[in-house]
This record gives structure tokens, sequence and C-alpha cells, in this order.
């Protein structure tokens, strides 16, 4: 009984976020093909999706799609925590459409802010002009601006915790490496925040509210 009851729920949160999980197995087929290649045919695999300056010039919509469907990485299961940790709760809480709506921004903004970027470095000669070229490819800035809008979605006062934890932890990633990837990073989360006109009239129970859950803790030790 007790594992059929893990089960039901565990079938109940991932028909609550359908898109959220559905994406996620996309994503473990494509993990599964990318262990198939060789070092070198993944390379050019992931190269020839990537959201880099030259095909952002000539073919930007095809590697805007493609490359929210594949991880520049060898392991899945982060991403399994990441999605439900920050991704299904964003689509829970917003609906499909509001979280398609914040995590496109997020991926399409933050892709052309942090390659901009990137020119400006290759056009003052502060980074070398092969950089055009650099892979850039999956899911993260989709992810990040997840988590800066979930900042609307925390009770007072640990939403105020969850701010300075997601600023920090994105501002550190800044200051210690100033690179394309990191600074697209800090624009997601900043583009997430900025989507708070889409958490209006959202008003559904917090995901996290740490005071119910001692308040929840106490009342069972008590009874």
């Amino acid at each position: 009984m007790p594992s059929d009851l893990a089960g039901h729920r565990l079938r109940r949160f991932v028909l609550s976020a359908p898109f959220t999980f559905s994406w996620l197995m996309v994503l473990l087929i494509t993990t599964v093909i990318q262990h198939s290649l060789s070092q070198h045919a993944l390379h050019r695999f992931l190269q020839a999706r990537s959201t880099n300056l030259h095909h952002l010039a000539g073919d930007p919509l095809r590697v805007l799609f493609t490359s929210l469907l594949w991880i520049d990485g060898h392991h899945w299961w982060p991403y399994l925590l990441l999605f439900a940790a920050f991704v299904a709760p964003a689509e829970r809480w917003l609906g499909p459409l509001r979280w398609f709506t914040v995590g496109m921004l997020a991926h399409i903004g933050s892709t052309y802010l942090s390659e901009g970027y990137l020119y400006w470095t290759i056009q003052e000669a502060m980074v070398s002009p092969r950089y055009i070229d650099a892979r850039d490819i999956g899911v993260s800035y989709f992810l990040v601006g997840l988590i800066g809008v979930l900042t609307y979605h925390v009770v007072r006062p640990w939403r105020w915790f969850y701010l300075v934890a997601a600023v920090s932890t994105f501002g550190l990633a800044v200051a210690l490496n100033p690179q394309f990837t990191p600074i697209g990073h800090a624009s997601a989360l900043l583009i997430g925040l900025a989507c708070y006109p889409l958490t209006r009239n959202r008003r559904r129970p917090p995901p996290w509210d740490p005071a119910k859950l001692l308040h929840r803790g106490h009342r069972t030790r008590v009874e």
C-alpha cells in the first residue's frame, strides 16, 4: 500500500506539469543520442545547433529552437532535479502559456544579450574572432528565467532570502568569470524578474513556505 500511494503521488506530480516532464523525456532521448557519438562527431553535432554569432546571423529561428533540445554536458539527472525543483513548479503556478512565455523571453533575450556582449569583446579585440563560432547550447537560460520569476511565488520573508541567493549565485559567477555564458545566465535571471506582470492574479499557495512546514510538523507532534 505505501508503494501504491507513492506511485499515485508521483503520477500526480508528473501530470501536474506535463510540458516540463515531456521536455525532460526529450532531453533524455537526445542525451542518449549524444552518448552514442564520438567526441569529434558530438562536437560537430552540437556546434551545428549552437546559438552562436554565426548561426544567429544566418539561421536564428532554427538554432534558437534546436538548442533547447540538447544539453551541453554528459549527465541528464541534474536536469531532472532542476526541472523538478524549478521548471515544474513554474508551470503549475503560471500555467503552460505564461510558463512558456517567460522561458522563451529569457532564452531569446539572454541569448542575444550574451552574444551581443561577445560580439563587442571581439570588436574590441578582447577575445579571438574564432569565438564567432563558440558553442552555446542548452536549456539553462530558459531555466534561469523561471528561477527568476519564481521569486514572486515564495512567501515573504523567505522571498528575500530566495532572491538574495539567486542574485548572489549568478552575480558571483559574472564577477569570477565575466564571459558571455555567465552574463547570459545573469541576464536570464533579470528577465525572469522583469516578468512580474505575468504573475498577476496567480494566487495559488506558494511552493515553499518553511513557516507552514514547521507549523505542520509541530501540530503533528502535538496530536
